[in-house]
Formats: structure tokens, sequence, C-alpha cells
């Protein structure tokens, strides 16, 4: 029979797990104006700044 895998990973600092939940990957597309193709721009952002980055 084979090992049951484990649906939830458990860590050592629970306090770091928690912090982790409060940032965001943000991916913003961004248009060149020399040559009109479209650019991402990829970040990790705390959720608190997202609107602030989206901004920029």
């Amino acid at each position: 029979m084979a090992k049951a895998a484990k649906t939830a990973i458990k860590t050592k600092d629970q306090k770091a797990a928690a912090d982790a939940k409060n940032w965001t990957k943000v991916i913003k597309t961004v248009r060149s104006p020399k040559t009109g193709a479209y650019t991402f721009k990829e970040a990790i952002v705390h959720k608190d700044n997202i609107k602030e980055f989206l901004a920029k």
C-alpha cells in the first residue's frame, strides 16, 4: 500500500507562516511607448500596498 499524502504542511514557526499570508504577488501589464508591446512587472507586495503599486 502507498503512503498517504499529508494535505496540510505544518511549519515550525507558526508566526512566520501567519505573516506570510499578508504578502501577495502582483502582476501589472505595462505598455511600452516605443514599440507598443505589453510587458509584465511582477512584485511581491504587502497587502496594504497593492493599490500604491498598481498606481505607479
